[in-house]
């Protein structure tokens, strides 16, 4: 009895303890995001009082040396960029997932398991070289130099798809594999396993991962830097150069003074605006989906 009540007494200490380390953990994670929450915006003030908000939507162009300060087109670029790589990667790391998960044998599994985490640790001035160098050249025969809306989009589609396949994988794991014996024992095929009762069961899961790869393309500077083509304009062909939010803060802070880096600071509070709007999106709709 009394070895008893020891061990029992330990594991309550260690379950105290965990609890207590988690909590300063969480709270030190909630203080960073709001110090840089709070930094941006005491930065951005400058730009809110001297140019204005309306100036970001109602100025003709983006010159900031002639002071004109219109930021749609860079605003329209990462939304466009970030909303087609979603468009491409989520079905293609579903299907990863789903072939991982239900066809591939043991071995191959874990092969492509690997692959898949070695694809998400590539550094994205990698993807921006490959994409230089393959995928430019190949698109310039459709028209312009081949630095595009197009280009961006793809190479952020190859670099969100091990996330959403990642993610999706982990969902899929996650199924009861009751509901998976349940299928099995009326017949369904593998396809129909997945796509009736796997899938379904999974989306909340699934969707989740979407929000996190969209909001890394969202945030990805270097490699849509370097295929993008980088002309503040507003495109109108998937083949014109664009220029996104976080492109435009890393060509233009180092030489900005005054209000012009006040307003790239602007950049930066729409840039958290936006993937705050995402993971809010990915907790509501998610919890609708496990409902």
């Amino acid at each position: 009895m009394t070895s008893l009540s020891r061990n029992t007494s330990f594991r309550l200490s260690g379950d105290r303890w965990l609890a207590r380390t988690t909590r300063i953990c969480a709270v030190i994670s909630a203080m960073i995001i709001l110090l840089v929450v709070g930094f941006l915006t005491g930065e951005s003030i400058a730009a809110m009082r001297q140019v204005g908000p309306g100036r970001f939507f109602g100025d003709e162009s983006w010159h900031p040396l002639s002071d004109r300060f219109r930021m749609v087109p860079m605003i329209t670029a990462t939304l466009l960029t970030s909303a087609g790589a979603i468009a491409i990667a989520a079905p293609l790391g579903i299907c990863l997932a789903v072939f991982e998960q239900f066809y591939a044998p043991p071995a191959v599994a874990f092969v492509h398991r690997r692959l898949v985490e070695l694809l998400a640790g590539i550094p994205s001035v990698v993807f921006g070289l490959l994409g230089l160098v393959m995928l430019v050249p190949l698109l310039a025969r459709w028209g312009g130099t081949g630095q595009s809306l197009l280009s961006a989009t793809l190479v952020l589609s190859l670099m969100i798809l091990p996330t959403v396949a990642l993610t999706a994988r982990s969902a899929l794991a996650a199924v009861p594999p009751e509901l998976i014996a349940g299928g099995a024992a009326l017949g369904l095929r593998r396809w129909a396993i997945a796509r009736r009762i796997a899938i379904p069961a999974a989306r909340s899961g699934i969707f989740t991962g979407v929000i996190l790869a969209g909001s890394r393309a969202v945030g990805e500077t270097m490699a849509v830097l370097m295929v993008a083509g980088n002309v503040a304009e507003m495109p109108r062909s998937v083949t014109d150069p664009v220029r996104t939010l976080t492109a435009n803060i890393a060509l233009e802070m180092g030489y900005a003074t005054a209000e012009h880096r006040s307003v790239l600071f602007v950049s930066g509070l729409i840039l958290i605006a936006v993937v705050s709007a995402g993971i809010l999106l990915a907790e509501l709709t998610g919890g609708r989906l496990r409902d």
